[in-house]
């Protein structure tokens, strides 16, 4: 019909101008792996404001015969079932994309019709980058099936240099591919300054700076903060959900900026336990270094490797080695929360859902973002250190810990 003939013209067109992305592999342990292994699908961390970030990458879509579409929703909806309790983002690749491997319409049709308003509740953005006419043509048959609210959340994206506002760009998952597509497309538009040119010089931190810069640099005003944020988040304990909520994208900015220039800031204004919620996630995720440092990184990746009666033992030999700065918050940090799950019965937070939101904010590599497969071994690092508190920091108390001023 004629739908499709528009597709796969404008398809067509547009592969003409894309090359293939080898396959890469992934962990064989995997339920998904036949899927997985392609690297279609990744969480790449936290964005600015404490969503989730997932990435879905067309140019590593094989050709339609080598892959079970099927397959690959059941791995997609495995992989939202993680985060869609907590609010999330999803960014579309759509480079890459070619007759030779695009899923059908009636599979779209269906796909949508399987995500139910548990996705899409908690989805606050969809970012669809390099857009072309195929994605128009695809949103106007969709469209009669799309709420006004959900349609509000697909946001176009022309260059990769206009996600860096929205995202923890750093820690996005962006294939070869993709950065090549979008230098073409910067270089076929010869009006379009290029990204440095758009990009003015980092200034240098005010004195009072405690986002975005390391603990050496801020302390103690940082350390005075992260006391004040974790009183304030001591009164909600009981708040289902705490640290799984967002809070509005300006809020944020406008508590950072009073912290940063050194003004006092009133929580009481907001009356909503999930704006210093946000912030002690920002603060966590805007460190120039993790807190648990990029030095740790590999050790935390080879916590799966440990018989499972060590890993305590070899968590706490891992903290133990950090620099005092990094392990007096640490300590602080993993106490508030060894708390927090104290009150599961009404916050419904457990070490294991805790590790899910912090994990990704206290570790990180040094170079590229989080793949899917090493999620695991952090999470995992993160949840012993949360459950097992008082073993890994010699400390028997969380509480305790809390009413000590760090440093």
């Amino acid at each position: 019909n004629m739908t499709s003939l528009l597709i796969s013209t404008e398809l067509q067109r547009e592969e003409e101008e894309q090359r293939k992305v080898p396959i890469t592999a992934d962990d064989p342990s995997n339920p998904f792996y036949d899927v997985a292994r392609h690297g279609i699908i990744q969480v790449s961390g936290d964005d600015l404001f404490g969503r989730k970030q997932i990435v879905f990458s067309s140019c590593r879509l094989p050709p339609s015969h080598q892959l079970d579409h099927r397959r690959l929703l059941q791995f997609l909806k495995f992989t939202l079932d993680q985060y869609v309790e907590m609010d999330y983002i999803l960014v579309y690749f759509h480079c890459g994309l070619r007759s030779s491997n695009k899923p059908s319409v009636k599979w779209l049709r269906e796909a949508y019709g399987e995500f139910d308003r548990k996705y899409k509740k908690n989805l606050k953005a969809l970012y669809v980058v390099h857009p072309t006419n195929f994605i128009r043509i695809v949103w106007n048959i969709f469209k009669p099936l799309i709420s006004r609210k959900f349609g509000k959340k697909l946001k176009y994206v022309n260059y990769l240099d206009e996600l860096r506002e929205h995202l923890n760009y750093e820690q996005l998952f962006i294939p070869a591919d993709v950065l090549r597509h979008d230098e073409k497309l910067r270089a076929a538009q010869s009006d379009a300054p290029p990204p440095a040119a758009r990009t003015p010089p980092p200034r240098p931190p005010l004195p009072t700076q405690q986002f975005g810069v390391t603990l050496h640099y801020s302390a103690p005003c940082a350390w005075e903060t992260l006391v004040r944020l974790q009183r304030l988040l001591l009164a909600g304990l009981r708040t289902e959900g705490i640290f799984r909520r967002s809070v509005q994208v300006q809020i944020i900015k406008d508590v950072q900026k009073l912290y940063n220039q050194g003004k006092p800031v009133d929580f009481d204004v907001y009356q909503n336990v999930h704006v210093p919620a946000v912030i002690l996630k920002s603060f966590l995720r805007e460190l120039p270094e993790p807190l648990l440092t990029f030095r740790v990184y590999n050790q935390v990746q080879e916590i799966l490797g440990v018989e499972s009666s060590l890993r305590v033992s070899r968590c706490k030999q891992v903290v133990e080695g950090l620099p005092e700065h990094n392990f007096t918050v640490l300590k602080f940090l993993l106490g508030f929360l060894h708390t927090v799950t104290q009150e599961i019965i009404f916050n419904k937070m457990s070490a294991s859902n805790l590790a899910c939101v912090f994990g990704v904010n206290l570790v990180w590599p040094r170079h590229g973002s989080i793949s899917l497969s090493a999620l695991t071994p952090i999470n995992i690092f993160t949840e012993i250190l949360i459950e097992h508190f008082p073993a890994v920091f010699g400390s028997e108390d969380g509480r305790e810990v809390l009413r000590t001023r760090p440093g």
